[in-house]
Order: C-alpha cells, then sequence, then structure tokens
C-alpha cells in the first residue's frame, strides 16, 4: 500500500495557533516534516476523547490538538532543565520533541474502548513504537534516537519520563486540554508552574520541594478528572456499546458474512490481528495507518440496515444516542441481580444466550490518581535528598489518592414503545 507523498516545502518556520497556550512554534525542520507526514495527519480525524461528546459537546478536539500541546510544553520542561545547569545536547532535544510528538501516533479510532477488538495482544505503545521505526527508515535514521527514548534504552532516564512517567508533559497536556473543551474546571492544573519546578537528580526528573502544592492538585484534578468525564458513566455506556458493535462486527465478518467496511477496516475485522503481523507484515501497519474514526463511524451507519439483528440494533442506537441505562455501586452486583436483568432484556427481545451478552455488560471501573509502585513522582528536598511525593505531602493524604477506589457498573438497554420513524422509513424503502 503506497501512500501517496507530501510536497517538500521550504518555509517550515511554521506557528500553530492554539485555544490552550496561544501561538506555538515547530523548531525544528524535521519536526515539520514528521508533522507534514501522512502518519501524523491521521491524527486530525481521530478525536482525543472517543465517545465523550455524547455527555460533553465541546469536547471534540483530536490527538493532533493535544500532541501539538504536548510538544510546547516539552519545549519549556527542556528549558527549565537546561537553566538549572543540566545538559541537554540539541540532538537530545530534537529527539525528545519527536518522541513526545509522536508518543501517541499508535492510537486507533476510539483506542482505549477499541485497543483489544481491533488487534489482539499488542498495546497502542507498541504500534507507536512500530510507526517510529518506519518513520526513522524514511527519514535516514533521523528518528533513531528518538525511538530509544521513547522506549526507555537511552541512558537519561529523564527524557523517557518526560515522555512517560507520573509527571510527563502527555498528562500536564491532557489534563488542561481536556477540561478547557469538555467545560469541566476540575482539571485545570498549573502545568506552567509544575514544569518551572522540574529537576534532574542521578538521572531521574524531580520535582523541587516548593512544586509539593501544584503536584498535589495535579492528583487531585487527576482523579476528579477521571470520574467527571473518562470514567462518566454515560460515556462507559457509550463505550462499552461501541465495544460491542464491533466485536460483533468481527463475528459477521469472520463468520463470512458480507459486511460494510473501508478496505483498511475489514483487514481486521476478517482476520485476528497481533504483534507477529505487525513484526512480519508491513502491510499491517500500512492499513492501521488508514484507519479513523470515520471508519468506525461511517461503517456503524451502514450497519443499521445490515441483516444481523444484533450488529443493526446497537449500530443505531450508537448514532441516535439511544444510549444503554447503566447502574453504578461500590458493591459488585450479585448474580441474582444480573439474571434479573439478562432475563428482562432476552424476553423483550427474544436473544440467545450468545446474543444476550451483547446486550448485559457487568464490570469493574477503578481509578487510581497516583501509583506508588509505577515511576513514581519525587520531590527533591533543600537538603538534596529525594522523597516520594506520598511520603512528604503535608497537605493532602496523597497516600490515600494512591489506593484504588474501585466501582462497579451493570449496563444494559431500556425499551421504548416504538422505534424512531426516520429509520423505520429508510428500512421499508431498502
Amino acid at each position: 500500500m503506497q501512500l501517496p507523498s507530501k510536497v517538500n516545502y521550504n518555509n517550515k518556520k511554521k506557528i500553530i495557533n492554539d485555544p490552550v497556550y496561544g501561538f506555538i512554534t515547530i523548531p525544528h525542520e524535521i519536526i515539520y516534516d514528521v508533522i507534514e507526514h501522512p502518519y501524523f495527519q491521521r491524527l486530525r480525524r481521530i478525536k482525543q476523547l472517543g465517545l465523550s461528546h455524547l455527555v460533553y459537546p465541546g469536547a471534540i478536539h483530536t490527538r493532533f490538538h493535544h500532541v501539538i500541546g504536548a510538544m510546547h510544553l516539552m519545549q519549556k520542561a527542556i528549558s527549565t532543565i537546561r537553566k538549572k545547569g543540566h545538559e541537554v545536547t540539541e540532538p537530545e532535544e530534537r529527539a525528545v520533541l519527536l518522541a513526545i510528538l509522536l508518543h501517541d501516533i499508535g492510537h486507533g479510532p476510539f483506542s482505549h474502548a477499541l485497543e483489544h477488538d481491533i488487534v489482539s495482544g499488542v498495546s497502542h505503545e507498541d504500534i507507536s513504537s512500530f510507526f517510529i521505526d518506519r518513520l526513522s527508515k524514511e527519514f535516514d535514521g533521523e528518528l533513531d534516537l528518538t525511538l530509544l527514548i521513547f522506549q526507555n534504552k537511552y541512558p537519561k532516564s529523564f527524557l523517557h519520563q518526560l515522555v512517560s512517567s507520573q509527571l510527563d508533559m502527555d498528562r500536564m497536556d491532557y489534563l488542561n486540554r481536556d477540561s478547557f473543551y469538555s467545560g469541566v474546571s476540575e482539571g485545570v492544573i498549573g502545568s506552567d508552574r509544575i514544569i518551572e519546578m522540574l529537576n534532574v537528580k542521578d538521572g531521574n526528573l524531580v520535582l523541587e520541594e516548593k512544586g509539593i502544592y501544584s503536584i498535589e492538585k495535579f492528583i487531585v484534578a487527576r482523579r476528579l478528572m477521571y470520574w467527571q468525564v473518562y470514567l462518566h458513566k454515560t460515556v462507559v455506556a457509550a463505550e462499552y456499546m461501541l465495544i460491542h458493535v464491533l466485536r460483533k462486527a468481527k463475528e459477521v465478518a469472520l463468520s463470512g458474512v458480507e459486511i460494510f467496511g473501508s478496505p483498511s477496516l475489514l483487514y481486521f475485522l476478517k482476520q485476528h490481528i497481533t504483534e507477529e503481523n505487525f513484526k512480519n507484515n508491513p502491510i499491517t501497519l500500512d492499513h492501521f495507518s488508514q484507519l479513523d474514526d470515520f471508519d468506525i463511524l461511517g461503517a456503524i451507519k451502514v450497519w443499521q440496515f445490515h441483516e444481523d439483528k444484533v450488529l443493526s440494533d446497537l449500530s443505531r442506537r450508537i448514532v441516535q444516542r439511544d444510549l444503554f441505562k447503566i447502574e453504578i455501586s461500590k458493591e459488585k452486583f450479585t448474580e441474582e441481580r444480573i439474571a434479573d436483568v439478562k432475563k428482562y432484556v432476552s424476553d423483550k427481545m427474544d436473544l440467545t444466550d450468545d446474543e444476550l451478552q451483547h446486550y448485559v455488560y457487568s464490570e469493574r471501573l477503578i481509578n487510581k490518581a497516583y501509583n506508588v509502585n509505577r515511576e513514581n513522582i519525587n520531590l527533591l528536598m533543600k537538603d538534596g535528598s529525594v522523597v516520594d511525593v506520598s511520603e512528604a505531602s503535608d497537605n493532602l493524604n496523597i497516600s490515600a489518592l494512591s489506593n484504588p477506589v474501585e466501582k462497579y457498573f451493570l449496563c444494559y438497554p431500556i425499551f421504548k414503545s416504538s422505534r424512531p420513524k426516520q429509520l423505520s422509513m429508510i428500512q421499508d424503502l431498502s
């Protein structure tokens, strides 16, 4: 699959007007070239928050927005670290800017909902590595250092930690940006102050002690954004419905029944794709690079009229925002309660047990604002010692926030007296 080539413009000193930070400059020609590449431009067609716009109508910003913003924050972070006497060479700066710019390039459409259904056993981080490796080959090895930093194989660990850790530029951007577009003000953090407090100790990223209150706010903001936006119950219901639409579509495609889809979507629906496919067959990454929100949404619009009643009904519900009811509980739902709901749904729709699994979901939601066991946020104290933020906090109990909060949900359809007239009319004409 040959992608169209890009025009090689001479003027690569571009400025982007970002609604969150204002003007963002593109500091290196190679960064401009990577942004212009079709692999990267695909991120314009993938929403950052998936189906969250069904709850927060303004949350339709893209992953393109996000990674450009994260690159801007990375420029500030490198400037701060240099001012404090730590060497970051020009090649290292360029590589780490490219690493944060490309950290999400392996995301597929609605990836947090569909990561384990379009492909199996390969994470979006792994796919990002495949993309960076491919791009480095296209750009004559200029992204080799980027790949080492991204995979945490470069000796200066703090560079990777700026890209991926609990204090990375990814989180710095998405909290402020998702808050801005959703209108949920609880997510606003003091990213400028946090970045000014960054430092390096023994090769690792640390935060100076006086930045502790900004970090406490950062951790609390993350907890609140998860419950109010990322794990909002209506968003969860919509995402699980989408998961089951794709699962059913794959069942139908694998059974040999004709199903509508773009060539690249059908490539993933008609076979089981694993990490080995990405490693051994270059066309797999080519097809993945063609997948975006339009493939999924366009297919779902057509699937409303498919002969498979489950695929048709679930697709219609998503298109018309006829979402399932969802109940949230601190206690796990009993088997009796789940059985009652399944009987109610089965009686209403005359479903088999295999069909019923696509209509009743009972799972667990986990919100962990700070993980003390994974790439901790370390504070650099005035005496030169390094202390985990959960031990140094004197204002809020960060240790308590590090404990995961678990909730359970039960999700199922409710039934209206009649179907929408518009859909019925289209079916009559088809």
